[in-house]
């Protein structure tokens, strides 16, 4: 049997401030606001913050504290002169072939990039990984992934260059790289990536637009066609706007622990 559960879109009842607490009271507005956003009580919009003080009993300073706090988690974000909105979680199946393109617009949202880097190199490491020469020459490309605007993920993408270097006059601001990859006679059939917890240091905070020490799922994958290597890329996607999902039987999984 399986057993749906659907956020309610009903109005939710905020839950007033207790004062005796040791939690300070921007803490439990934040919690108790973070509880309601989990309802999709706020669909059209978080309200404003005199509407929320009023809400909750306290002042806009404080409102103006748990929303900051909110907004550093990635639950909501905001703008000058706009509603502040509840970001949506973007989920991804394990043990597939996926494209972070095709699981953002298949979930109703708009992928665009942000292109950081395009070019030929030379990295012996990542040609290492690729099972290249050192000198073997390399094409990279650096994105910012954004759903609807919004910064999600950055990522880098190495290649051969004896079979992208076509890639290097593509527009890759709406764009899969997999699909222009199939262009060029290249279908990626198989790979494997690993999934660490870390935190956005200064230089990747401001890509995403966030604050330094954000959670981050960093992914690092080596994509294959008909066995060769094809790609190998480092992403980091923010943790509070993207999961992954799997399914397991007993005596079908392997558990790998690295130490630190």
């Amino acid at each position: 049997m399986t057993i749906v559960v659907t956020p309610t879109t009903t109005t939710v009842t905020a839950q007033v401030p207790d004062r005796t607490s040791p939690m300070p009271l921007w803490a439990q507005v934040s919690a108790d606001l973070r509880r309601r956003c989990g309802t999709g009580a706020f669909e059209d919009g978080v309200p404003g913050e005199l509407a929320l003080s009023e809400e909750y009993g306290v002042s806009r300073h404080t409102i103006r504290e748990a929303l900051r706090a909110l907004r550093s988690e990635g639950v909501i974000s905001s703008s000058r002169g706009r509603t502040s909105t509840v970001h949506g979680d973007f989920s991804q199946s394990l043990g597939s072939v996926y494209s972070l393109f095709r699981s953002v617009e298949s979930q109703g949202a708009v992928q665009t990039s942000e292109v950081m880097r395009l070019e030929a190199t030379i990295d012996a490491g990542i040609a290492a990984r690729l099972g290249l020469p050192p000198e073997a020459a390399l094409t990279v490309i650096e994105r910012v992934r954004l759903a609807d605007g919004e910064p999600l993920a950055h990522d880098v993408s190495w290649l051969p260059h004896t079979l992208a270097h076509p890639l290097l006059d593509a527009d890759f601001s709406r764009t899969a790289l997999y699909d222009l990859l199939q262009g060029l006679g290249v279908i990626v059939d198989s790979g494997s990536e690993s999934i660490t917890a870390t935190a956005a240091d200064d230089a990747l905070a401001a890509m995403l637009r966030v604050e330094p020490g954000r959670p981050l799922l960093s992914i690092e994958r080596l994509t294959t066609a008909q066995g060769q290597p094809v790609e190998w890329r480092r992403t980091e996607v923010l943790g509070g706007r993207f999961s992954f999902e799997t399914s397991w039987s007993t005596g079908s999984s392997r558990l790998t622990i690295t130490e630190t």
